[in-house]
């Protein structure tokens, strides 16, 4: 397994309804999760 921790960023910071948004961290994060699907759910 692989953890990531997107430093500098509050819990929720994919919901971009929220003041804590982080756009940056958020496409990061959603790339990561779109490859690990890619390679994992055949």
């Amino acid at each position: 397994y692989q953890a990531f921790i997107y430093e500098n960023v509050n819990h929720g910071f994919h919901n971009d309804t929220t003041p804590r948004y982080d756009k940056t961290a958020a496409e990061l994060a959603w790339s990561r999760t779109v490859d690990f699907f890619k390679e994992n759910l055949k």
